[in-house]
């Protein structure tokens, strides 16, 4: 697909739901689930132990006691206003993945949303997540900065269901075929002409300045001594 059908599907897209969308397929070799792989620190590794909270303790007592309130907030602030996008990737079951692009202040219903209009069966009850370890994403009132979501963040799909209760939340399709048409579309820019060596013309050389000829009193030309002049 050529560049120029491939943006005009993309900007269609934006318009339709409001916001950048690609949609890629991840290899089989990626993470798409909770399972634990033979690189992959168990759960009791990411666990908050009394050391880990005495040693934050200790720091932010450091912290309040250098820092006043004021300078902390106008930091937070500094450091929120550099961040302009929180591009968000949502991972299904079946291997695709769907990116989209927010703004930091927008929330997590905001992302919710949106799955509702690009999901196959929104009629089915879903939840997203992140991992690991698993954690059910349930507060919608959170905007992604304030959940660690900038500038970029990972999220997984799944369906609300017990096991084994139908073959589409087992295998999906789980995005909308208009979504799924947009698979490994990209923004191919566009190159800028070439200039022929061989046709450029160089630089033309200034003129030089022709020289100035001194005036030299002519030889003929007598002397006269002044009347006043007395010798």
């Amino acid at each position: 697909m050529d560049s120029q059908l491939a943006k005009e599907k993309l900007a269609a897209a934006k318009q339709n739901y409001g916001r950048e969308i690609r949609v890629f397929e991840t290899t089989t070799s990626s993470q798409t689930s909770n399972e634990p792989t033979k690189d992959e620190e168990p759960d009791d590794f990411f666990e908050f132990t009394a050391e880990d909270y005495y040693r934050i303790l200790a720091t932010k007592k450091e912290d309040n006691f250098l820092k006043t309130r004021k300078i902390r907030e106008a930091e937070e602030a500094a450091r929120r206003s550099r961040i302009t996008k929180a591009v968000i990737r949502v991972r299904f079951p079946d291997n695709h993945t769907l990116e989209a692009t927010f703004h930091p202040s927008e929330t997590m219903q905001s992302l919710v949303d949106l799955l509702m209009k690009v999901v196959a069966h929104p009629d089915l009850p879903f939840y997203i997540f992140t991992t690991p370890p698993k954690k059910q994403i349930k507060d919608m009132s959170q905007d992604f900065y304030a959940a660690g979501f900038t500038p970029g963040a990972i999220v997984y799909f799944a369906y609300d269901q017990p096991k084994g209760d139908g073959h589409i939340t087992a295998s999906g399709p789980f995005l909308k075929d208009d979504i799924m048409s947009l698979k490994g579309l990209e923004l191919i820019p566009e190159e800028k002409p070439e200039v022929n060596q061989n046709t450029t013309t160089e630089p033309v050389a200034a003129a030089a300045p022709q020289p100035v000829q001194e005036r030299k009193p002519t030889a003929d030309k007598k002397m006269v001594k002044p009347k006043w002049l007395k010798m």
